[in-house]
């Protein structure tokens, strides 16, 4: 049940941008043990106290790049996610979050396979909606964390 550890609990943060808050962000582990190819990954289900952000809002910072869009992450053929390396989910929303705790739905959608599946073709051209239990890989709950931003670390 790896997925009860998926978000660093201290990672909960606000960005900026030109002194103005755009969105926030948070750290994000990969729940397959051998890794990824980082254009299978699909962004997140995410939900923080009853709001839903859908992949479109969310942006990902990986292996030292700047935070792309899951368009262009899905064109990363090459592009490895080890295990072991955090990602910084970074997720649009204006005014950010409020100091304080937080409680977040959350469900990573990674389109791993052990050998040609039926779905293969589909989800290339199609990706499925996190959260719907399709492509889900070894994180198929949709789990419920509670985070605090600390507005003064930010």
């Amino acid at each position: 049940m790896f997925e009860n550890f998926l978000i660093r609990e201290d990672s909960l943060r606000n960005d900026r941008r030109d002194g103005e808050v755009v969105g926030f962000s948070l750290a994000a582990r990969n729940a397959n043990y051998r890794g990824v190819y980082l254009s299978l990954h699909n962004g997140y289900y995410l939900e923080v106290d009853g709001v839903e952000y859908p992949v479109s809002a969310q942006s990902f910072e990986i292996n030292g790049r700047p935070p792309r869009g899951f368009d262009e992450i899905r064109t990363a053929v090459w592009e490895h996610w080890d295990y072991d390396d955090e990602g910084i989910l970074h997720v649009t929303a204006p005014g950010g979050l409020a100091p304080g705790k937080h409680e977040i739905r959350f469900q990573q959608s990674v389109l791993a396979a052990y050998g040609y599946q039926p779905t293969d073709e589909e989800w290339v051209a199609n990706p499925p909606k996190p959260g719907s239990g399709a492509g889900s890989d070894k994180a198929p709950q949709i789990m419920t964390y509670t985070l605090i931003l600390n507005e003064e670390e930010n």
